[in-house]
């Protein structure tokens, strides 16, 4: 069998039959912030590869963050292709216009858990000599933008979101550690419903072979939203904005990705963001963004962690990583 020809991957249950697009649909799971936990959002993720959590952002921080960023999506120009309606607007590099998406969004404690817990990855054993050494590779921020999408828009094909890194995945039976690429996380900063174009998703379809497609419609659920809400999945779920149907209503959409340590960025943190907005954010954004290693030595600069071209007096005297 060639190398690039996926096959089903194995894991403890493999007497269990594997997902298919034949399959029945996995509930989609509906939880509020306040009570949910980062064990809950896992294993609803597990199964349906998407999960709707009520309540995650207030509506005041909502307000500040479409304050700092309705001046991009205004100046932002139709798409020149297929892939978004020219009715969408949209805002990038947003760690460095506006903190509060920073803070709120990309370090919303729950979130980041849901992140750590599916996309971190650990080197048990690297032996170098006679020593094993141990490596955590912590998730990275992937991608940061708003979505602004306006009466008429055409919906958005059916896609994932993980090609980027060119995956090449058999068929499961149930989710495996390590099979995401990333991690989704969409917003509400307005309703988000059927006839305004919310995002529509194929529950169970992280888990088919990538092979199997075209993915079809009439299997697609809505994450229908109130201003607030947000819907989290994984990147290897089939999904698309809907067609905006209504006349007067605008969808508003802040999204964010997290991926792997070791995996190239979608969004180029350093070149999107200035140096001096970046110094105002809290360590862990920093480090979140890639300006930490991801371990043992990924992404350094003159063999020194990239935190310090953020606090050089404190890394003045540190040896060199090797």
């Amino acid at each position: 069998m060639s190398p690039e020809t996926p096959m089903a991957e194995s894991n403890d249950h493999d007497h269990k039959p594997v997902k298919s697009s034949k399959s029945p649909l996995p509930e989609v799971k509906d939880f509020d912030s306040s009570v949910a936990t980062v064990e809950d959002i896992v294993n609803a993720l597990k199964v349906a590869g998407g999960v709707i959590v009520r309540n995650f952002l207030g509506l005041q921080e909502i307000d500040h963050i479409l304050e700092d960023v309705n001046p991009y999506l205004d100046a932002d120009r139709p798409w020149d292709g297929d892939f978004f309606p020219p009715e969408t607007r949209r805002a990038f590099g947003l760690m460095g216009k506006s903190y509060t998406f920073a803070t709120s969004i990309v370090g919303n404690p729950l979130w980041m858990g849901v992140t750590d817990a599916l996309l971190t990855s650990h080197i048990k054993h690297n032996w170098v000599g006679d020593k094993n050494e141990e490596s955590v590779s912590l998730p990275q921020l992937h991608n940061t933008i708003a979505f602004r999408i306006g009466p008429g828009a055409r919906a958005q094909v059916l896609h994932r979101d993980d090609p980027p890194h060119h995956p090449n995945r058999g068929a499961v039976a149930e989710h495996v550690m390590g099979r995401d690429c990333g991690i989704g996380l969409f917003v509400a900063a307005s309703r988000a419903t059927k006839e305004n174009g919310a995002t529509r998703f194929i529950p169970g379809s992280h888990l088919w072979d990538y092979r199997d497609g075209p993915p079809r419609e009439e299997q697609t659920v809505y994450a229908e939203l109130n201003p607030g809400d947000a819907f989290m999945m994984l990147s290897g779920c089939f999904h698309g904005g809907s067609a905006n149907s209504t006349k007067d209503e605008d969808r508003v959409l802040l999204s964010t990705f997290n991926t792997r340590g070791w995996l190239r960025q979608e969004e180029n943190q350093y070149l999107a963001n200035s140096l001096d907005t970046i110094k105002k954010l809290p360590r862990a954004l920093q480090e979140r963004m890639g300006y930490e290693l991801s371990r043992p030595f990924l992404g350094w600069v003159d063999l020194q962690s990239p935190m310090a071209m953020l606090y050089p007096d404190e890394f003045e005297s540190q040896k060199d990583l090797l």
